[in-house]
């Protein structure tokens, strides 16, 4: 391998070198030898291997596969979401990379791939590439991992220290060790599933149990009987963690661990249910309900480790002892503090379990789905639309991205493309077309705007534009046009802005907030030259990736970002009074009460509510925008989810859209609203203070929810963007989720056998 030693050295020395080498032509294909359908899948067609160096850390490289396009490939992609152009991968043992070739001789490289199930990986097939490009092509990966794993340059390294990074195959293939398990279905029909072993990643925690499947048909809990549950790791450094239960007759599931299974934990059932979802796409929900108290604490303990680790890609050990017992009490259900008698004798009535015994199955009711009410009539809120009150057809490629609810007067405005329609509420209380502003531009640049922002009594509106990060737009709603940009600093971005104050939007105040990845300022057009206040200004050092703002009404600011953590300032330019640590996940929405009392951060799949009161120590009965809390007495996180059932039903991956508190001047919040897909959903915020986390409502559209939110001061009637349309509904429109609220089918066409054993 040395014999290319002078020709690294051309590039390995040289750190400005992103590229280390290149192969400039060549196909990706995703493999998966347990799934004969398919099998061996093209990912990119045309694509260039790259190996690449990190910039930003020392001794780390990554792998990296570029799609190429032939000539107009790209315009046809235009008009989709979004495209998939290079997949990357951090250079290192666990990938198992090796060299061979295909059936028909092709030269390949070959590595795991580490999201996916342990035996699928992927391919590069090399095309028109001499050998002496490709031997180099492998040394430098062998250089990298040994750079990363020995955190020292790889520049005189022997090929004899390289020997340990050529993947070796194991001794006895793993096909060879794969085994039929029997599986039993509901009615008692028995089929053979192959299932691949896992039996050499190492075992967390290993506990008895029974497992349980919703049967979409019954609406119930079918028990599958008893099994073995257990946790296993791929390895320390990958954070890729599996979920299986088995029984004598062998493995029944293996459910990789995601932010997508939202799990949930209930100790009065000592269960943890949560949904998988395999390649056909539907969503299916399980429960394994532990024997003992002491074993479901384990079995949670463990499980909400791994997926802080899958989720944060860090080890949970690095992790401050306060910081994870935070993080840990997220799981707990532990109730809220004034849940009334009354109500927890209800709800300790819906959570008894009730055995029905047949010949060949149990049924468990675990807070089931309220009866099916299809059959009754129901009111329908169809509008109908006299031609002016549509709005035009959108163009090619279009479709309605972000909704603003007036503060004064009852318009609604939704952004199209680089258009802003608005909608007024007719006497019927339902929306009207009102009209479009065309061709948002400044200075002859037309652009789109990814945010925007009420302001100045509704008669400005603040948009951002993605094409001019440093700056802002002031759009004036009577003439229609963009009258101002607002530059607010050279060298800092303007990623997020709120108002100054809650209720600003309704008062002449000309100020707002702003929020860059790693800074808060305050933003203030009338001052001369850039916007930025240099006074209220604060930059943190590390790169926190603030990713919303919200503030109270006094002007104090809860701060989200892309790594989970949620910081609350009592005022711009210092430091955070309170920094909860990050559950994992991502937060894309953050909203806070008027008084401050409640912060809600929404992710993916779950909203998080977080009671700011501290409840003990000295500042006890200060808010944590005011003091911090003692640091053995942090908030309890309260997640906010759908019901494992429910989300079978719904069909798609859960992926919440901003949650809001309705808003009134007077009167405290008693709503939240979000929407996934086709479903706008609302939790009534009186019943979840008192501890009924899943009382929600919900109500289902043919088309796409973009966003949703409260008319300002009504806390019943609900604004709805669609991908193509804008409706009003009123709250008690949306009804309790039964099969019928959920549009599913009385009867459904996916067959029990296909829902008892889906491991993979």
């Amino acid at each position: 391998m040395n014999i290319f030693k002078s020709l690294i050295g051309k590039v390995w020395q040289d750190p400005n070198a992103a590229e280390v080498v290149k192969i400039p032509a060549g196909q990706l294909y995703l493999v998966r030898p347990g799934n004969i359908r398919t099998s061996r899948e093209c990912i990119y067609n045309d694509a260039i291997a790259t190996i690449r160096r990190v910039s930003t850390v020392e001794h780390h490289f990554q792998l990296v596969i570029t799609r190429v396009y032939e000539d107009g490939d790209q315009e046809l992609l235009e008009d989709e979401d979004e495209t998939d152009e290079e997949k990357t991968f951090l250079i290192a043992e666990e990938l198992e990379f090796r060299p061979g070739e295909t059936t028909d001789g092709e030269p390949t490289f070959a590595w795991r791939d580490l999201q996916g199930d342990v035996d699928e990986f992927y391919e590069y097939v090399a095309l028109n590439t001499n050998a002496a490009t490709r031997a180099f092509f492998e040394t430098c990966m062998y250089r990298a991992m040994y750079e990363r794993k020995y955190k020292a340059g790889a520049d005189n390294v022997s090929d004899e220290q390289l020997q340990e990074f050529i993947w070796q195959a194991p001794a006895a293939p793993q096909p060879a060790r794969r085994k039929k398990v029997a599986e039993e279905s509901p009615k008692g029909k028995g089929r053979a599933t192959e299932v691949s072993p896992l039996a050499h990643l190492p075992v967390l925690i290993v506990k008895e149990a029974d497992l349980f499947f919703w049967d979409p048909e019954l609406e119930h809990f079918a028990e599958h009987g008893p099994v073995t549950a257990k946790l296993l790791r791929v390895s320390d450094s990958t954070f890729v963690s599996w979920l299986t239960a088995s029984s004598s007759d062998g493995d029944l599931l293996t459910h990789k661990i995601t932010d997508n299974m939202s799990a949930r934990w209930t100790s009065k059932m000592r269960s943890l249910t949560w949904t998988h979802t395999g390649e056909d796409k539907v969503p299916t929900s399980w429960v394994l309900r532990f024997a003992t108290s002491e074993d479901y604490e384990a079995f949670m303990k463990a499980f909400s480790q791994v997926l802080w680790e899958t989720l944060y890609q860090t080890a949970w050990g690095k992790m401050k002892p306060e910081d994870q017992k935070y993080v840990m009490s997220a799981s707990e259900d532990v109730e809220m503090p004034d849940v009334s008698e009354e109500e927890e004798r209800r709800r300790k009535s819906n959570q008894s379990l009730v055995s029905l015994v047949g010949p060949c199955l149990f049924l468990v009711t675990l807070s089931p789905i309220p009866a099916d009410d299809s059959d009754s009539e129901e009111e329908e809120d169809v509008q109908e639309e006299d031609e002016e009150d549509r709005p035009p057809p959108l163009g090619k490629g279009e479709r309605n991205s972000h909704l603003t609810v007036g503060y004064r007067g009852d318009r609604s405005y939704v952004v199209r493309g680089s258009k802003i329609g608005y909608f007024t509420r007719g006497s019927d209380h339902q929306m009207k077309y009102g009209g479009t502003i065309d061709g948002l531009s400044y200075k002859g640049t037309e652009f789109k705007p990814e945010q925007v922002m009420l302001h100045d009594q509704d008669s400005k509106m603040i948009l951002k534009n993605p094409g001019n990060p440093h700056a802002l737009y002031s759009l004036d709603l009577e003439r229609g046009k963009i009258v101002d940009e607002w530059k607010v600093h050279d060298d800092i971005t303007v990623d997020h802005m709120a108002p100054q104050n809650k209720f600003a939007p309704t008062t002449h105040e000309q100020t707002l907030v702003g929020a860059s990845h790693n800074a808060l300022f305050l933003i203030d057009p009338r001052v001369s030259g850039t916007k930025m206040v240099e006074t209220q200004f604060k930059q943190y050092v590390s790169k926190n990736k603030f990713s919303g703002v919200a503030t109270t009404k006094e002007g104090k600011l809860a701060v989200a970002s892309e790594k989970g953590d949620i910081r609350l300032f009592d005022s711009i330019g210092k430091i955070a009074k309170t920094a909860l640590p990050p559950l994992g996940d991502p937060i894309t929405g953050i909203d806070v009460t008027a008084d401050g009392r409640y912060v809600v951060a929404t992710t993916k799949t779950y909203l998080l509510l977080i009671d700011t009161l501290i409840g003990e120590g000295r500042y006890a009965g200060s808010l944590g925008f005011d003091r911090s809390f003692p640091a053995a007495a942090k908030p309890i996180p309260r997640r906010l989810q759908l019901r494992n059932e429910h989300i079978s039903y719904m069909n798609h991956d859960i992926s919440f859209s901003p949650a809001r508190f309705n808003q009134s001047e007077t009167d405290a919040e008693n709503a939240i609203v979000t929407s996934t897909g086709q479903f706008v959903i609302a939790w009534d915020f009186n019943k979840v203070k008192k501890g009924q986390l899943d009382k929600y409502e919900i109500k289902k559209y043919e088309d796409m929810v973009v966003q949703d939110n409260f008319r300002f001061g009504d806390d019943k009637e609900i604004i709805v963007a669609l991908a193509n349309n804008v409706v009003a509904v009123n709250k008690q429109q949306l009804k309790r989720p039964t099969r019928h609220s959920l549009g599913v089918p009385r009867r459904s066409s996916r067959g029990h056998s296909t829902i008892v054993n889906a491991p993979f």
